[in-house]
């Protein structure tokens, strides 16, 4: 949006520091703990100081942002034990929603999966680590989406957007993609052959490798 036309008060203007915030955060432009200064970002974003109090609140329910008393903000630090906890509750979600979505697919969609699972190989064996972690979350996030478990889909949200730096460390771990594509490839057939307990045991048997990963 250009400056000029962009609200510097107001709630547009909370929304599009929130927005421009947590882009930034997500894709690793502010490092976990790094300060968040209002005045720096007030400028940055061409809004007031109020506006980015407002957005790093949110950000904060969303444990993005960690606001610390007469020290200002920062970057939330995600431990390795946070981690684990997080994706234990994943297990649970994400595997209502295989199970869901191996119900509700429609065949289009189950072909869309099918397209990505290709597209992982293809990635695993070109040796492309990165492209293989974005091929990833689309996948999980295609589940979600098929599932049309909203809710479920709302706390994943949220809690996936905490885990952002340790996926990024764990796709550029050695053998790491090539360990991980036949977890994904097996959730792809047990949701195309409309199989809902399978489905939720296949993403629940991931995300328990995920766990074994992270803490190794």
């Amino acid at each position: 949006m250009p400056k000029e036309a962009r609200p510097s008060t107001g709630e547009q203007a909370k929304r599009h520091a929130f927005a421009q915030l947590r882009q930034a955060i997500l894709h690793g432009e502010m490092a976990p703990a790094q300060r968040l200064v209002e005045n720096e970002l007030a400028e940055q974003f061409g809004v007031t100081r109020a506006s980015i109090r407002a957005a790093l609140i949110d950000l904060e329910a969303q444990g993005l942002v960690e606001r610390i008393r007469n020290r200002g903000s920062r970057v939330r630090v995600v431990t390795v034990e946070e981690a684990v906890a997080i994706t234990e509750c994943r297990m649970v979600l994400e595997g209502l929603c295989a199970a869901k979505a191996a119900t509700l697919a429609s065949d289009e969609q189950l072909a869309e999966l099918t397209e990505l699972g290709t597209a992982m190989t293809k990635a695993v064996a070109d040796g492309e680590p990165v492209t293989y972690s974005e091929l990833n979350q689309e996948l999980h996030t295609k589940v979600r989406e098929f599932s049309g478990q909203q809710t479920a889909v709302d706390l994943l949200e949220r809690l996936n957007a905490q885990l952002v730096r340790h996926r990024f460390q764990l796709a550029l771990r050695p053998g790491r993609p090539q360990h991980s594509l036949n977890e994904h490839l097996a959730m792809i057939e047990t949701i195309r052959a409309r199989d809902p307990q399978a489905a939720e045991k296949a993403v629940r048997a991931h995300l328990a490798s995920v766990i074994e990963a992270l803490r190794d």
